[in-house]
């Protein structure tokens, strides 16, 4: 006999507003004003690549940026076939795959080049690449003073087809100064080596750069944060919609009296009676733990209220003693969202947008609605 067992809802939840998402997209769209690669890394910065992915696949995208052939691999097992980008250096093991799966990546050298080209001629094919120009970021792609012999080298290689030009924005949120210079290096790197028409796809921008710059010498961008509903630069977040919301509930309400510990390390010691509420979400979910002590706030019946003591590994206190209304167990618990933005969580934390949405835990089921 087959006992059926109960299923308990999740304890912390994330949930994913494809709708807005795809809101995000048609504001990148418009802002740049040219083709899209969607950057869908690590795990869609942690909203969940396969989920991503497919609701992305049928809004016009001609690339997906990843940043391994591990992720590329989990897009297709999905059943996605928008083209996909390698956006980093790749390793001599990883090329044979690229080359049989007519993966794009980006070349940073010619020993690179050299080994998709020997791998393409004996797959019978003729395989589609990038170049990447370094323009400042100093973490791959050839210095541009190399490339007009660069470009002389690959055309010895029979079996690449040069098809793109990109380069990558390291200040693009804080030196408005030195990507502005970089963007007029980049065009200058377009017009020596042929002009705009030499490369098919042209990109540098990253989401920072499409909202802020001047990027006409490229057609093609690369969206990111902004995707997920985060604008790296001031003046513009008002576009954007939110994608995720960090969520938990209440597991346990007590009132404890005045000079009472709260948390690990005794760092918050109660100086009144104080209504606790315990919610159950904490690190080992990627809630960050370093918001802690720093004025950290949840979002509880219509209203913030605040962190108390060390976030814990799977819980978080809150002092709901001046709640209008009893908070009670079970009460859904906002952690970062519409009312709450992750960017003030981050800011707090003192960590970047990027760090709290990648550190969403496995165990934090994604709940998809659109």
């Amino acid at each position: 006999m087959n006992e059926v067992l109960p299923i308990s809802p999740p304890r912390a939840w994330a949930e994913i507003d494809l709708a807005a998402m795809k809101r995000n997209l048609a504001v990148a769209r418009k802002a740049s004003g040219c083709a899209l690669m969607a950057v869908v890394k690590a795990g869609a910065y942690g909203h969940g690549l396969e989920d991503v992915a497919k609701a992305l696949s049928t809004e016009d995208i001609v690339f997906f940026g990843v940043a391994n052939v591990g992720e590329a691999r989990r897009i297709r097992e999905a059943g996605v076939d928008t083209r996909i980008y390698l956006l980093g250096a790749t390793w001599s093991e990883e090329r044979p795959e690229i080359v049989a799966r007519d993966w794009t990546p980006c070349i940073s050298s010619l020993t690179e080049a050299a080994q998709f080209d020997a791998l393409a001629a004996a797959a019978g094919k003729v395989l589609k690449v990038h170049l990447a120009v370094d323009t400042g970021m100093g973490r791959g792609g050839f210095v541009a003073d190399h490339l007009p012999e660069v470009m002389r080298e690959l055309a010895a290689l029979p079996n690449l087809e040069i098809e793109g030009l990109g380069s990558h924005l390291p200040s693009a949120d804080e030196d408005e100064e030195f990507t502005r210079r970089q963007f007029d290096h980049y065009r200058a790197v377009i017009s020596e080596l042929g002009g705009p028409d030499t490369f098919k796809w042209r990109h540098l921008s990253n989401s920072a750069g499409l909202l802020g710059y001047d990027g006409t010498v490229c057609n093609l961008a690369r969206p990111g944060l902004m995707l997920y509903g985060v604008s790296p630069l001031p003046g513009h977040q008002e576009k954007l919609s939110t994608v995720m919301s960090l969520k938990s509930r209440v597991t346990l309400v007590r009132t404890l009296p005045a000079g009472h510990g709260v948390s690990y390390g005794r760092q918050f010691v109660t100086t009144r009676p104080t209504k606790v509420a315990t919610v159950g979400v904490g690190y080992g979910d990627g809630y960050p733990r370093h918001i802690s002590g720093k004025g950290g706030e949840v979002w509880i019946r219509g209203r913030r209220f605040p962190i108390l003591g060390r976030v814990t590994m799977d819980q978080t206190m809150v002092d709901v003693t001046d709640a209008d209304d009893d908070v009670r167990e079970g009460d859904e618990v906002e952690m970062f969202g519409p009312n709450l933005p992750v960017a003030e969580v981050a800011e707090k934390a003192g960590v970047i947008v990027w760090e709290v949405f990648t550190g969403i835990t496995p165990r934090v089921k994604r709940c998809y609605k659109e």
